[in-house]
């Protein structure tokens, strides 16, 4: 489903299109940072608690850039933090896009993506909220405030 390419302005191999998670993080350009990222972020216990009554019937969506260090850093944390949760792997969409912002077959088109990563939550295919490049403060306590805000 996913489709590497070459950045011409890097010269590295990106991603475009949906992906897995784990084509994700055994992709080269994300797996370095996602094998540090991942085990050593630790979401606070006392929002965690907080967010287990409050994310059930959810679902988000990444778009994010392999070629991106905001990406590098940001995604293993939120995959950390919806591992916490035990959110399904299936309510998290998965969209690669390259350096102009762009996926193919329209997959964004509708999605207003400025900046990478981006995080949308979603409830029944209506968007709540997202965070977009790098949390105010956490991304538990802004998924939070995402969620509380109804």
């Amino acid at each position: 489903m996913n489709k590497r390419i070459e950045d011409i302005s890097t010269g590295k191999t990106i991603m475009i299109n949906k992906c897995t998670r784990d084509e994700l993080i055994l992709f080269p350009e994300m797996k370095a940072q996602y094998d540090v990222e991942y085990p050593l972020y630790e979401p606070e216990s006392a929002i965690i608690t907080k967010l287990n009554l409050l994310i059930t019937e959810k679902n988000a969506t990444i778009v994010l850039g392999t070629w991106c260090g905001d990406s590098k850093l940001q995604v293993p944390r939120f995959l950390k933090l919806m591992d916490v949760l035990q959110v399904n792997e299936d309510d998290i969409t998965f969209i690669c896009v390259d350096g102009a912002k762009k996926a193919e077959n329209g997959l964004i088109d509708n999605l207003s993506i400025t900046n990478v990563p981006t995080f949308i939550v979603y409830q029944k295919n209506k968007e709540l909220g997202r965070i977009i490049e790098s949390p105010e403060t956490s991304l538990e306590n802004d998924l939070l405030l995402i969620l509380e805000k109804k």
